[in-house]
């Protein structure tokens, strides 16, 4: 990325921040009550006093942990099943209808089953986060896999390659792109529910301590929750995109775009007449 580019993001970012700061100062209150947000300051004096603290570490290493198994659960269960539902009709008629009628339950509802199902809550939260990524993985790779095109497996068929080379050397690697966009949606829902989750029925981590300080009214602390939980999906999602990236990097890339016709001709040098053009233009004595 260029750093034109770098340059525009953080003046987004640093404007946002001063219109946050103005308004909040300056208590303006038209219909959004701004006067009941803490300001910026206040805010990043919040977010220094609490990374000085043990607490704060431990409820991050709570979370990361958290989002960490339920993802990976997710991940390699969520390309399992759909793979299998994709290439297998006996696996779709067995196990389609019993996840097209849980899929569209919220995993945020499952805390009462994960209450009563589960021994304890770390088990239970681990597991609504592991609901929340798992479905968008597996509609992702069941479209992925059906979407490929029947002649590179029946290449591999030709050349006596059996079931397992055909799922290792054409289905997976062909279904690799759709595979990592179901993982990009699914670390970001999974986040939301984890937090849910965490305030549901959490004793630690980012969420239970944001919602901990809304009870005290501690504005700061829930902004300063926030801005974690923010920047903690932002690395989670940024990290999974970069996987994706290098495990298909044998795909064609587009090309940068061109620049447009106005840049293209600001940037050319000055035209230099021909000699032909020269004297053509010269009158004739």
């Amino acid at each position: 990325m260029s750093a034109g580019r770098w340059l525009v993001r953080a003046a987004s970012l640093a404007a946002a921040l001063g219109l946050w700061q103005l308004l909040t100062s300056l208590d303006v209150e038209l219909w959004l009550r701004f006067g009941q947000f803490p300001t910026v300051g206040e805010v990043a004096s919040a977010f220094g006093d609490r990374l000085g603290t043990a607490p704060y570490w431990q409820d991050l290493g709570h979370s990361l942990r958290r989002i960490v198994i339920g993802f990976l659960l997710a991940a390699v269960l969520g390309v399992a099943a759909g793979t299998a539902i994709a290439r297998s009709r006996w696996a779709a008629d067995l196990l389609g209808p019993l996840l097209e009628v849980a899929r569209p339950i919220p995993a945020i509802a499952l805390v009462p089953v994960a209450i009563l199902l589960l021994p304890s809550n770390e088990q239970g939260i681990v597991f609504i986060t592991f609901t929340a990524a798992f479905f968008p993985v597996l509609v992702s790779t069941r479209h992925a896999v059906r979407a490929l095109t029947p002649v590179w497996e029946e290449a591999v068929l030709t050349m006596g390659g059996g079931r397992l080379r055909v799922l290792f050397s054409v289905v997976l690697p062909g279904a690799l792109p759709g595979v990592f966009g179901g993982l990009s949606v699914g670390i970001g829902v999974a986040w939301i529910c984890l937090i849910s989750a965490e305030m549901i029925s959490g004793e630690y981590g980012v969420g239970y301590r944001t919602w901990q300080d809304y009870t005290v009214v501690d504005y700061p602390g829930v902004f300063v929750g926030m801005v974690t939980i923010g920047a903690l999906g932002w690395l989670t999602s940024t990290a999974v995109e970069f996987l994706g990236r290098r495990a298909t990097a044998w795909l064609p890339r587009p090309p940068e775009r061109a620049p447009s016709r106005a840049v293209r001709r600001a940037a050319a040098p000055p035209a230099v007449p021909s000699p032909a053009t020269t004297l053509e233009k010269e009158p004739v004595s």
